[in-house]
């Protein structure tokens, strides 16, 4: 029997069945889509994030020739899709007992071409994506892509360095995140900012609070507002007072 191989049509059309015009207007204002904001010309049709999630998990052996045309698409719910079918086979080529390093490097490097041909290029794409498959492949290598993606142009590039050293404080490891962090404190791009800030508290949060302070007392003067304040969200109301009357 010919196994059947799912298609991008396949996973459009089930969209395309959910699509609601209203759910899309909200989601443009919510992406900032218009002229001159960071999402502008992206384009919705109106699935909201569980349901495609949902319907991305019918199509989890979707080959990879069909993910990389999902991610070509205009409209940000196939590529969210793409996405979340990515990280679905990137995790399973990494269980000790289905691991294929040579499956992982070739979707590795599906997604860094489509990060910089700027189709990975909101903060939603980046932040379900970058810890989930740039992260986990460089936890046992160099990690001089993230330097050189946190020196591109491109917001989302610089977005995913930093999104990706998520993957490495879940595993006890904050200096990328750290070394990341000093390199972009003089981006005050909000959506730069918040990550910063986020990936910071998460080392506070997740590895040792005292590791975090220890870089503030270093660093809160340099930092931008945006960034510290979500950096010490999670600190006494003292010592965010002070953290945050350094600058």
């Amino acid at each position: 029997m010919t196994a059947v191989t799912e298609t991008a049509a396949q996973l459009r059309a089930a969209l395309a069945e959910v699509a609601d015009p209203a759910d899309a207007f909200q989601l443009q204002r919510f992406f900032k889509t218009g002229p001159g904001e960071y999402g502008a010309g992206d384009v919705f049709i109106g699935v909201r994030v569980p349901v495609t999630r949902s319907i991305a998990k019918r199509f989890a052996t979707l080959p990879l020739t069909e993910i990389d045309a999902l991610l070509d698409s205009p409209v940000h719910e196939h590529r969210l899709a793409a996405l979340v079918i990515l990280n679905g086979r990137f995790a399973a080529a990494s269980k000790p007992r289905t691991f294929d390093d040579k499956a992982r490097a070739a979707m590795v490097e599906l997604y860094l071409a489509a990060v910089r041909r700027g189709r990975v290029n909101n903060w939603d794409l980046v932040d379900v994506s970058a810890e989930n498959i740039i992260g986990p492949w460089l936890l046992d290598k160099p990690r001089d892509l993230l330097f050189e993606l946190a020196d591109a142009e491109s917001l989302w590039e610089r977005r995913v360095a930093l999104l990706s050293s998520f993957a490495f404080i879940k595993a006890g490891d904050a200096t990328t995140t750290f070394e990341l962090s000093e390199r972009l404190f003089a981006d005050r791009r909000d959506l730069i900012q918040k990550a910063l800030g986020w990936m910071l508290r998460e080392v506070g949060k997740r590895i040792d609070e005292q590791l975090l302070t220890d870089f503030l007392d270093k660093h809160a003067p340099e930092m931008g507002r945006t960034a510290l304040s979500y950096a010490t969200e999670r600190l006494a109301p003292a010592q965010r007072v002070a953290y945050r009357a350094a600058r």
